[in-house]
């Protein structure tokens, strides 16, 4: 199978250095009819893990999957879908049918916090109470496993489930330099005020390295975010 190159959104500046993903690329084959079955395999798509299993198939590089941020994971799936299916991707919006050019979405440029750290964790100031945190960027396995505690967390609170919270429990690292899981997930619960939670959450969103999967449809003026699901990687259903 003929192969291409990923440039990856993080350019690999936050992976330790010797990883092969430090390099900021990562080599993809072509799709085929192993990576068909794939994306037909309803066991898969009902556990969720058709396109894990589809990225694992197509990667040639010599990574590991788990480390990949989530940013650079979405930017090697768009590439695997233009290179098994073509540039051009339909889907409807507000009742219209919308056509995209996948070939045109770039990546975000890297923001300037970014650059020559090879260390996944930041420094930020949370702006009311003034508390300093550090915080990551969460990686393949980091979703895994935040996935995993929130099915558990249904199982119990079956009315509501504190998606938000736990979700900000992985993501900070430390708060005024305790670095204790108990500590930390004792502050969201307790002291994390909703402003400082939404100020991080707007900082992660503006530093985060991904692929611009957003849009302006043809007379409109504002931006739409381009939906991917399993019809992604079938066009002409």
């Amino acid at each position: 199978m003929p192969t291409e190159v990923v440039e990856l959104p993080s350019k690999g500046k936050l992976y330790p250095e010797g990883s092969e993903l430090a390099t900021g690329q990562v080599e993809i084959k072509y799709m085929g009819a192993a990576e068909e079955d794939i994306l037909t395999n309803q066991s898969y798509i009902t556990k969720g893990t058709v396109f894990d299993k589809l990225l694992k198939s197509v990667i040639v590089s010599k990574i590991n999957y788990d480390d990949l941020l989530i940013g650079d994971k979405n930017a090697i799936m768009v590439a695997t879908r233009v290179l098994g299916y073509g540039n051009d991707y339909s889907f409807y919006h507000e009742g219209n049918n919308v056509k995209v050019d996948l070939s045109l979405c770039e990546n975000k440029p890297l923001h300037e916090v970014l650059e020559n750290t090879n260390i996944n964790e930041f420094h930020f100031e949370l702006p009311f109470s003034k508390n300093n945190i550090t915080f990551k960027l969460l990686t393949h396995k980091d979703e895994q496993d935040l996935s995993r505690e929130i099915e558990g967390l249904k199982k119990i609170h079956k009315d509501t489930v504190p998606e938000l919270s736990t979700r900000l429990k992985y993501i900070i690292t430390s708060v005024e330099g305790k670095r204790d899981k108990q500590d930390i997930r004792e502050f969201v619960d307790k002291y994390l005020l909703a402003r400082d939670s939404r100020a991080l959450r707007s900082y992660i969103k503006e530093i985060q390295p991904d692929v611009d999967l957003t849009y302006i449809p043809d007379g409109e003026e504002e931006r739409i975010v381009v939906p991917i699901g399993i019809d992604f990687f079938w066009p002409d259903m």
